[in-house]
């Protein structure tokens, strides 16, 4: 379980990391592209930068797993992923919509997560066994009584693999027309947890990418899991859904054709 100290600690994180990358949002800073044809700024290093050297000093026996300088004490049972920027292109963009992810697993699975959106100062936190909260405030996911009506979610069609896009189109056909947003990375979860958006679906998602989104969603009375439904973990195959309202997850199943 995470303790309160836990959830001390990664705020502090999240604060290190917005002080790393405020003064580069919209300014000049060097960027490459990756192997994997992602691109990483001088932002996203100094970021984990950041967080690391807190948690080397502070947790030394706890594991480390970041995007940028992979991973420290691979077999601890506690272990903090680390995403500094989730969203890289909408930084490179100078759109405020990517976030800061840090997770805490224990044995693998999340319990606790921080979304934190250093340009607007806006940070979701959620703790197994805690609400989820907004700024210091609690927040409640949005009832949805049917499929038709709900606002969905996704980064980017261009994520899915042929079949995998089979099965969000029949997702998208069953909500409402105009209401699917398409961009957002992490931050379309924290809208989930607030109740803005209903349902978020992507595939093709890394341990850092839905690490920390998993207390954030349940801690606000959501659910996530994968395409199977199953609850995420350390070995999910990174397809991910948020769903605001639990009682739709058999429905959601149904319309992407997995029920």
């Amino acid at each position: 379980m995470a303790t309160r100290s836990d959830l001390d600690l990664a705020h502090r994180l999240a604060d290190a990391a917005g002080d790393a990358i405020r003064p580069l949002f919209r300014g000049d800073w060097d960027q490459e592209q990756k192997e994997d044809r992602t691109f990483v700024t001088e932002a996203d290093r100094a970021a984990e930068a950041a967080m690391r050297a807190i948690l080397e000093a502070e947790r030394g026996d706890d594991g480390i797993i970041g995007e940028e300088y992979g991973t420290r004490n691979e077999g601890a049972g506690r272990q903090w992923v680390l995403d500094p920027i989730d969203g890289t292109t909408s930084f490179i963009a100078g759109r405020p919509i990517f976030g800061t992810l840090i997770a805490l697993l224990q044995d693998g699975f999340p319990v606790l997560g921080i979304i934190d959106q250093p340009i607007g100062r806006e940070r979701w936190a959620g703790r197994m066994g805690h609400e989820t909260t907004f700024n210091g405030k609690p927040v409640r996911t949005a009832a949805c009584r049917e499929l038709s009506g709900a606002v969905l979610g996704t980064t980017s069609p261009h994520a899915f693999t042929e079949g995998e896009a089979d099965h969000f189109m029949g997702l998208a056909k069953a909500v409402a027309e105009r209401k699917i947003i398409y961009g957002g990375d992490c931050y379309n979860y924290g809208l989930v947890a607030s109740g803005h958006i209903d349902l978020v679906c992507e595939a093709g998602l890394k341990l850092h990418d839905f690490a920390a989104l998993a207390p954030i969603v349940e801690g606000a009375g959501g659910l996530m899991c994968d395409w199977s439904g199953e609850p995420l973990h350390a070995g999910s195959d990174g397809t991910a859904l948020a769903i605001g309202d639990p009682a739709r997850l058999e429905d959601v199943l149904e319309a992407m054709g997995l029920g």
